[in-house]
């Protein structure tokens, strides 16, 4: 019990009403008390309760306990109710639990049970209310507002996963790794109206065939080794929620006619048995494959192709999605301080002028990746490039020196330096200091060795020489002394 629980007693016996408040006071509750069907409507439009214990029978025209309590579940949905009477019949038990009681207790009570009951409800109210944080939670952590983008072609994104919500039709969702095609699996499920059943991830990818089978479909004692006793699949498991496939690509030619029948009808037989199961469960699926390739070479069923591509969610790769790395990134920044307890203040120019010109060919999941080890072994405030990998500062400088994979809004990264006149000087000084960052970045972590930082770096010594000198590394200050820039 805490000091904020607080409790309205509803009897026509005033005595006995009286008495029962007096008794719950000292033992620390918030008691009101009402004698009136409209006295009990009053007290509780002005005051917010979290229990009500009331008599069914209240010697009022205006209605009985039962009248009060649906009352109370309009007006006051989140209080709990406890019904109180001396002619309890299982039909009264019956009418109170649809009229929205949380309990039926009979006169005469004793102490104790009146006690506990009122600890039940109070403690029920505690686990919805623990249920709704948590759904809450799970918005925003899954749902569609966390899929943080601005590119038109999300936006289109984002109105699909709204219209599909509450389709029955199946769903496939398209894209390389790590573009997020589970997040937006669980953005569909947690939109639907089968947000409050289970949500399910099976990996395809992950199992072989045979585990695979009975991963799904479940299977019975003696199916196989090892089986000693019934299981229920992931198909049984999502039972009133959403299972999603992922991976379905590498599903083999006896598991797809399984899945055809499972997604036509609903209905399957465990691995092992003979009795069909039914169920009721939202299928979602995912391939990083080209199926429409994979369907022309024989290695998946046309008919599960057309079954499954009703509708397809196609999610473009982060490289084509340049202008939603920045916001991505302070995105993770924050949910590292949140979660982790690091805080920083964020990247430099130079480290957002590489981490925007990298390909990211393991899309927004490397690219949180590299945020949280930047963060973790990152030593100041302030990240800079020589918390990046390696690997990732060596492509991007190499694009740098073949002319690549440049874009406007990557040139202006570097606006501060930038020089005035032709716009192919005003490009070099924008680059001019994000590959002198790189360069000494390699040659510190290889202690000035030139020729392994050339060999690093993918370039020959003597491209590397003319660079230091360009940018002014060859000052022996830069090696002498670590902390001059």
């Amino acid at each position: 019990m805490t000091p904020t629980d607080s409790v309205l007693l509803v009897d026509d016996d005033r005595f006995l009403a009286d008495s029962t408040a007096h008794w719950l006071a000292e033992l620390g509750y918030a008691v009101e008390v009402a004698t009136t069907f409209a006295d009990a409507q009053t007290r509780f439009d002005n005051h917010p309760f979290d229990v009500v214990l009331t008599d069914l029978r209240l010697g009022d025209a205006e209605g009985d306990g039962l009248d009060l309590i649906r009352q109370l579940r309009r007006r006051q949905p989140d209080a709990g109710s406890l019904l109180i009477t001396g002619y309890a019949t299982p039909e009264t038990v019956v009418e109170a639990a649809r009229a929205g009681a949380s309990d039926v207790l009979c006169k005469p009570w004793r102490d104790e049970e009146l006690l506990e009951a009122i600890r039940r409800v109070i403690r029920q109210r505690s686990v919805v209310a623990e249920n709704e944080r948590l759904r809450q939670q799970l918005d925003s952590r899954f749902g569609r507002e966390r899929i943080l983008s601005q590119a038109p072609r999300m936006q289109k994104v984002f109105r699909m996963i709204d219209r599909v919500a509450d389709a029955r039709a199946s769903v496939l969702i398209t894209g390389e790794n790590g573009t997020g095609k589970s997040l937006v699996a669980r953005a569909i499920h947690q939109r639907s109206q089968r947000r409050d059943g289970p949500f399910i991830e099976v990996a395809c990818g992950a199992l072989p065939d045979t585990l695979l089978e009975s991963e799904l479909f479940g299977h019975v004692a003696g199916a196989f080794t090892g089986a000693v006793s019934d299981r229920l699949g992931k198909f049984d498991l999502a039972q009133g929620g959403t299972l999603f496939l992922d991976e379905i690509g590498t599903a083999s030619p006896a598991l797809q006619v399984k899945l055809l029948r499972v997604l036509q009808e609903l209905r399957f037989e465990p691995l092992g048995g003979i009795h069909t199961r039914t169920v009721d469960t939202r299928v979602l699926l995912a391939t990083n494959e080209d199926l429409a390739t994979a369907v022309a070479s024989g290695r998946f069923r046309q008919d599960l192709y057309y079954r499954i591509n009703v509708v397809e969610i196609a999610l473009p790769p982060l490289r084509e999605r340049p202008a939603d790395i920045v916001p991505l990134i302070d995105h993770f920044l924050a949910e590292i301080a949140t979660t982790g307890g690091r805080h920083t203040e964020g990247f430099d120019d130079q480290a957002l002028t590489v981490l925007q010109r990298y390909s990211w060919p393991g899309n927004i999941r490397q690219l949180e990746n590299v945020v949280e080890r930047a963060v973790l072994l990152g030593s100041g405030p302030r990240l800079t490039v020589e918390d990046l990998p390696t690997e990732l500062v060596r492509e991007t400088l190499e694009g740098v020196s073949a002319g690549q994979g440049l874009t406007p809004q990557n040139a202006a990264v570097g606006g501060a330096t930038q020089e005035s006149g032709h716009p192919d000087h005003r490009l070099r000084g924008a680059l001019a200091e994000p590959e002198r960052q790189i360069i000494l970045h390699a040659l510190r972590e290889h202690h000035w060795n030139r020729s392994l930082t050339a060999e690093r770096l993918g370039i020959n010594r003597t491209t590397l020489y003319k660079k230091m000198k360009r940018l002014g590394l060859n000052d022996p200050q830069f090696r002498y002394n670590p902390a001059s820039r």
